[in-house]
């Protein structure tokens, strides 16, 4: 992308185009540090007005803007010469209208708007320039084994991938393919013939309590943790319950353990409530004296997306390399029940949660559980960062 735009502002000497990313964070940390290391290792002579974020080619005086997508109401104004979008995919179709709209500098040698994307699923990218293509425009569409520049570095790169991802996310993350990401089977890694087994606690490490903040039911259930591999050992699902009484059957079931205790839990469980109190100031009280060992809580300020969170628990159901991190107690069968119910509503992106108010609360609470634990290996080739 930055060496087409770099093309494109010698053509258009002396003209105005831009390259915009659909967040902040995504242009500065990725695109626009991808253009200024093109320049700097070829010895381009520039410009670079930090100030107001654009940057000048000193040898045709063309000027490149650099502007985050979201906002896209604010892209309207001056004529363009040519644009191009990092991560389309990311980006409002509104922003891509917008963006053409500004494509009218009479001045301009060549008018064009390009962007690069990885797919994700059947959304307005793959409508408008995949199944209806727009006459005019141009889709290539490349494989990553086609990177030979990265093989020659990293000969393993996409291989060393396939224990991070699930098949499916492999295949559109990594390899470029375009799947329905969103139909059936939320956890489709998930099989019972595979995934459950007689586990039991090891006494040497720590219980791993994960919560999701529920009235009816109130779902939570306990885990472990070993080199990447989630144990689940048990499920408290309470009708018409509160914190307490899910403190008072934790309480119940694992009345000590010394080797420590981690709780993790949504972040609602830090509001306050009609009570004055909230849910996790109720598990540090009934925590505080409790023959645990040491106690640590991980609660977020923010829950993760539930898009990248399903694809983690999906990666450590059935990784793309056909590992498999997840063990479940034959006991636990709320939460078997929601790994092979839970599913998402027809024609949306959505999980449903309308169908049975007893499913998602148990995936919710193991994905919080992974999502802090075993997130390491989820980094390469989403939200922001570049894969390669």
């Amino acid at each position: 992308m930055c060496q087409e735009a770099l093309k494109l502002a010698y053509i258009n000497a002396g003209r105005t185009g831009l390259l915009g990313a659909p967040t902040y964070p995504m242009l500065r940390d990725a695109t626009q540090a991808a253009l200024v290391e093109i320049l700097e290792r070829n010895k381009i002579p520039h410009e670079w007005n930090r100030a107001e974020n654009f940057l000048v080619l000193k040898e045709t005086r063309s000027r490149i803007l650099f502007r985050a997508v979201e906002e896209f109401e604010r892209l309207r104004g001056s004529n363009l010469a040519w644009f191009g979008l990092d991560e389309l995919t990311y980006t409002s179709e509104e922003a891509w209208l917008r963006l053409e709209g500004r494509l009218r500098d009479p001045k301009a040698t060549r008018l064009c708007g390009f962007a690069v994307w990885t797919p994700k699923g059947y959304d307005w990218v793959y409508e408008r320039f995949i199944a209806r293509q727009v006459d005019g425009y141009e889709t290539v569409l490349a494989k990553a084994f086609e990177n030979r520049f990265l093989l020659d570095k990293i000969p393993d790169y996409y291989e060393r991938l396939k224990a991070s991802y699930d098949g499916r996310f492999y295949e559109q993350e990594v390899l470029g393919s375009y799947l329905d990401m969103h139909a059936g089977r939320v956890y489709f890694g998930f099989d019972r013939t595979k995934d459950i087994a007689d586990v039991a606690v090891d006494a040497g490490r720590p219980l791993l309590w994960a919560l999701d903040f529920n009235v009816d039911p109130m779902s939570s259930l306990i885990a472990q943790v070993n080199e990447g591999v989630v144990t689940v050992l048990d499920e408290i699902v309470l009708s018409r319950a509160s914190t307490q009484d899910a403190c008072a059957e934790m309480a119940r079931r694992f009345p000590s353990h010394e080797s420590g205790l981690v709780v993790y839990a949504d972040a609602s469980g830090a509001r306050l409530q009609t009570s004055g109190t909230t849910d996790v100031e109720i598990l540090k009280s009934f925590l505080r004296d409790a023959p645990y060992g040491d106690v640590v809580f991980k609660v977020p300020r923010a829950n993760p997306a539930v898009r990248d969170r399903v694809a983690l628990m999906n990666a450590k159901l059935e990784a793309a390399d056909g590992s498999r991190c997840v063990r479940i107690h034959r006991r636990c069968v709320e939460l078997i029940k929601d790994f092979e119910q839970v599913s998402y509503k027809p024609g949306s992106v959505a999980i449903d949660k309308d169908r049975d108010p007893r499913r998602t609360h148990l995936s919710d609470a193991l994905g919080y559980l992974a999502w802090q634990e075993c997130r390491g290996g989820m980094k390469v080739g989403e939200r922001g960062q570049r894969l390669m």
